[in-house]
């Protein structure tokens, strides 16, 4: 039966799954951080503005591959999960990557139109002086879609199924609480990530009540003897450097004026892509100037 949890497989402890965690923390950074990279660096000859960009199909790339690693995760599990729950947010993670797919692939080619993200839609010089004002309503439906609309369809799942997934990495073993030398070494690169992720999408509080939820769970089951196994000290140490990390960049853009002005709420994390195109396309402005 779906979604129950079989006697036999209760106590079931899982090696450390190497293997997807790396393809998993190689896939992040080079088809969703590398998106907007590769947009930038290839010469724009070869990806016209009114063609799909070399982002774009690193974009498309990611909407398939991601998907399948999360589910190959799934099945890995030492318990049985709840399936019906993991395949409904794996079509909404698609859908949701989707919708965040055409929008950001707009919003970044407006950036060689002089688009400037610290800044809010309507603020923007290339923005505000469209004729008919009714424009700049598409663009900020544009907008809507790719940060608020996408991103929910897509961050939401993707913390859940990590949530489903971490729920089985529960052992009453002690020799099984443990990481090998290769997981310590991919957690430095998975919780980098997991800060891009967060602070790019504007997400922290998703990720912040799915870290309470993994310690409220953690603590539950203390008490019940179990502890995590290897894969699931992964993930938790993974998110606990994530919120270290973040804590670092808020500290260290506190006093940014403008990038306060666009942040104005109780929750100051400003996006990375931002802070880029405030301060380091004025760096290299001034350096092409010299």
């Amino acid at each position: 039966r779906h979604g129950a949890v079989k006697n036999e497989d209760t106590f079931k402890t899982s090696p450390f799954h190497f293997d997807l965690w790396f393809y998993f923390t190689l896939q992040n950074w080079v088809l969703d951080f590398g998106r907007p990279i590769a947009m930038i660096i290839l010469p724009l000859e070869w990806f016209p503005l009114n063609k799909p960009s070399a982002g774009d199909y690193f974009h498309m790339a990611y909407n398939v591959i991601t998907p399948f690693l999360l589910l190959k995760l799934i099945e890995r599990s030492p318990k049985t999960l709840p399936r019906s729950m993991v395949y409904v947010s794996i079509i909404m993670f698609v859908m949701g990557a989707s919708i965040h797919l055409v929008g950001d692939s707009v919003n970044h080619r407006l950036i060689f139109s002089g688009y400037q993200h610290h800044l809010s839609v309507r603020e923007n010089p290339i923005i505000k002086n469209l004729k008919p004002e009714t424009l700049i309503d598409s663009f900020e439906l544009l907008y809507y879609y790719d940060e608020y609309l996408g991103h929910s369809m897509w961050y939401i799942p993707f913390f859940l199924i990590l949530f489903i997934y971490f729920t089985g990495c529960f052992t009453p073993v002690e020799e099984d609480s443990r990481m090998p030398v290769p997981a310590l070494l991919l957690m430095g690169p998975s919780s980098l990530y997991y800060w891009y992720l967060v602070t790019e999408g504007q997400i922290f509080i998703l990720y912040i009540f799915t870290f309470f939820a993994m310690m409220a769970l953690v603590m539950h089951q203390k008490r019940k003897g179990l502890v995590l196994d290897s894969n699931g000290l992964f993930l938790f140490y993974s998110f606990i450097i994530t919120l270290v990390l973040i804590a670092v960049w808020v500290v260290w853009l506190w006093n940014d004026k403008i990038l306060r002005k666009k942040y104005p709420g109780v929750i100051y994390i400003p996006e990375p892509w931002a802070f880029y195109t405030l301060h380091m396309n004025n760096l290299h402005a001034a350096k092409e100037s010299l």
